[in-house]
């Protein structure tokens, strides 16, 4: 009797230790899976922030723009007029449109579900439509001839130029005409 007791003792304390570790063991699993960085499927296209892609490009992004537009905006303009400034620009524009649109996706999934669950694919169809009109807005202020991005910036901080009329070349038009 004696060995039955402490057989089925033994048996009772390998089940339970077996439990716990088994347990264990998927909890921590279902707490690294949720956890990781690994890519979830993506619920639609307009979900920019999903997935170790969409970080590694935001991060990517984010280092460009603050690496290389302080070498575009203080490089001479002798340097960059033309098509350096076109390319630049272009390339900024669609940056940051991409940057924003993601950046947005961000902010969209960690706070839209606080107050509807049902508004997170219109915020994110809002997303993508402010990061195409942002794309084009800052695409032609790049193509445009009078300095591109780094003219329009550069512009901020210009006092306005007022005209001023020759008095003298009026008053002889006016007599030309009579």
């Amino acid at each position: 009797m004696i060995r039955s007791a402490q057989a089925s003792t033994v048996s009772f304390l390998r089940r339970v230790i077996a439990q716990k570790t088994s347990v264990g063991a998927s909890s921590t699993t279902v707490a690294r899976r949720a956890l990781s960085d690994a890519p979830k499927p993506s619920p639609s296209l307009l979900a920019g922030d999903t997935g170790r892609k969409a970080t590694h490009l935001h991060h990517a992004m984010t280092s460009f723009l603050a690496l290389a537009t302080p070498v575009v905006m203080f490089t001479p303009d002798s340097y960059t007029d033309g098509a350096v400034d076109k390319v630049f620009g272009v390339l900024v524009a669609t940056t940051i449109s991409a940057h924003s649109w993601i950046g947005m996706n961000y902010v969209a999934t960690d706070y839209v579900p606080k107050i509807s669950k049902s508004l997170l694919g219109p915020a994110r169809v809002f997303n993508a439509a402010l990061g195409l009109v942002t794309l084009v807005g800052l695409s032609k202020i790049a193509l445009n001839n009078q300095g591109g991005v780094k003219g329009a910036i550069k512009g901020l901080w210009r006092p306005a130029q007022k005209e001023e009329i020759d008095i003298a070349v009026v008053e002889i038009d006016v007599y030309k005409k009579k």
